[in-house]
């Protein structure tokens, strides 16, 4: 089992590890898509987690035919994604505050990255109370190909001058678990979606129910 001192640095994703955008995004989609004539199920919702908006635009694309109208799906996601999160905020995901304390308490350097662009994730971040957490955020914007491809991770590895084989990357999506292995990190997988790709598991080096239990096997 690793340890925490084993590791020079943890690399954070956002999206359904750090916050609970996952599933207000789902909420949005599903409206906008209803607006539009289209239903979405659960199912493909949660086969766009983790994914760029451009390859979310091709798999749109593929489901919906060539002729959906992608501006306006963009548009009236983003109104409902807005009011949704402006009544209901963002929840916080369950351990990652006393995952927090154990790195701060080690002085371990962390940061966030993102398939997010960078103000996407800086409004979640801030309509979660959890803005000023993070003095480095990698997004989508800094590198020139998202996750699944190692870009976002080896960038980050970069920014806090460490080598990447020595940073912890927590991820709860199978395009992370890929782009942290392509990159060379050590993973934690802490699934967010109940249906899980054996790949997946095949591919992380630690699978925890939650970061409690990341938290907690790590930072004894």
């Amino acid at each position: 089992m690793f340890k925490l001192a084993d590791f020079a640095a943890v690399i954070f994703d956002m999206d359904g590890l750090v916050l609970d955008t996952e599933s207000t995004y789902m909420i949005a989609w599903q409206q906008a898509a209803s607006a539009m004539g289209h239903d979405f199920s659960e199912d493909f919702c949660r086969s766009l987690s983790g994914l760029h908006y451009q390859d979310i635009e091709l798999k749109l694309i593929d489901y919906c035919g060539a002729e959906f109208d992608l501006q306006s799906f963009n548009r009236l996601s983003g109104d409902c994604w807005r009011d949704h999160v402006n009544v209901h905020g963002i929840n916080i995901k369950y351990g990652f505050s006393g995952l927090l304390e154990v790195l701060i308490r080690h002085k371990t350097p962390y940061c966030l990255a993102t398939n997010s662009r960078a103000v996407n994730a800086l409004e979640c971040l801030e309509l979660a109370g959890i803005k000023e957490v993070f003095s480095i955020v990698i997004s989508r914007d800094h590198v020139r190909h998202g996750k699944p491809e190692p870009d976002i991770f080896l960038k980050a590895a970069e920014v806090l001058q460490v080598d990447i084989s020595r940073c912890l990357v927590i991820e709860d999506s199978h395009a992370g678990i890929v782009a942290a292995s392509r990159a060379g990190a050590v993973s934690a997988f802490i699934p967010s979606m109940a249906q899980i790709d054996p790949l997946t598991v095949e591919l992380c080096d630690l699978m925890m129910d939650d970061l409690v239990q990341l938290a907690n096997a790590i930072g004894a």
